[in-house]
């Protein structure tokens, strides 16, 4: 049997508000870390939703840009699609333009997946970047501060796609991937690394999640065709940010917070 996990859901009026309890709960994951140890190491991901977040992080009307420990942290990624760097599709190229060249974050601070190279050498890469930077010894795996995740319409998060082969990588730190439904290579974290990070967060909005995101947390186990069931953190406890429509289908969260820039309710549930 799995491990039991703790899964406490933060559910925003919009999707403007998520982003901003996302802007904040980087801020504060960083900031925390750097007090405690002198850095913070973050690993992000792609697609749409992480936008919104960049944006705000690098808005000189927010306060992001002054107050977070830039130059302490250390930037890592959980996927990436193989392409260059400048391609529209580059999950690096996307913070690139929306974030990292608008915040004072040292270059050697920030470590990409070169996904313009061959998808196994890019992963060995990755994996040497990631024993390197953190130190790594024999088979000790990193822990991420932070880890942001997001999850796809089919309930594949990072690039752990259903029927795909890196499901059952548990040897390793990164791999690449075959995506046979997107006729594709990926590169990706593997699923026993992303759940040894500090705080690992699923950022989920809109309509078109609100099936999966239920039949995730709620349905029958079967990661082989839901690999976001994967994900169970090694401390037990596991945090979703979601807009009222990804929410719906979820037990309602009801004890609510107000905060003079919003509100939220909260629920959990046991996985």
């Amino acid at each position: 049997m799995p491990r039991p996990v703790t899964v406490t859901y933060q559910v925003f009026p919009t999707a403007e508000e998520m982003a901003m309890a996302s802007a904040r709960l980087f801020a504060a994951k960083a900031e925390q870390a750097v007090a405690s140890r002198g850095v913070a190491r973050i690993a992000i991901s792609g697609g749409s939703t992480p936008q919104a977040t960049f944006k705000l992080l690098a808005d000189p009307a927010q306060p992001f840009l002054a107050t977070v420990p830039w130059d302490k942290i250390f930037l890592y990624w959980v996927d990436e699609r193989c392409v260059g760097p400048d391609d529209p599709e580059s999950n690096y190229g996307v913070a690139r333009d929306l974030l990292l060249s608008k915040v004072p974050i040292p270059e050697a601070n920030v470590f990409r997946m070169e996904g313009e190279l061959d998808p196994e050498e890019a992963a060995n890469r990755y994996e040497s970047y990631l024993r390197n930077s953190m130190r790594l010894e024999g088979a000790e795996s990193p822990m991420f501060d932070l880890l942001v995740l997001g999850m796809g319409d089919d309930g594949h998060t990072a690039s752990l796609f259903p029927h795909t082969d890196a499901i059952d990588a548990i040897g390793r730190l990164c791999v690449a991937n075959r995506v046979p439904q997107k006729d594709t290579w990926r590169i990706t974290l593997t699923w026993p690394v992303i759940n040894q990070a500090a705080e690992v967060v699923f950022e989920i909005e809109s309509a078109k999640k609100t099936d999966i995101l239920a039949e995730v947390m709620l349905g029958p186990r079967d990661p082989e065709r839901l690999p976001s069931q994967l994900i169970r953190p090694s401390n037990g406890k596991l945090l979703l940010l979601l807009d009222e429509a990804a929410a719906a289908k979820l037990p309602a969260a009801t004890e609510v917070f107000t905060t003079p820039t919003g509100s939220r309710r909260v629920g959990t549930l046991e996985i």
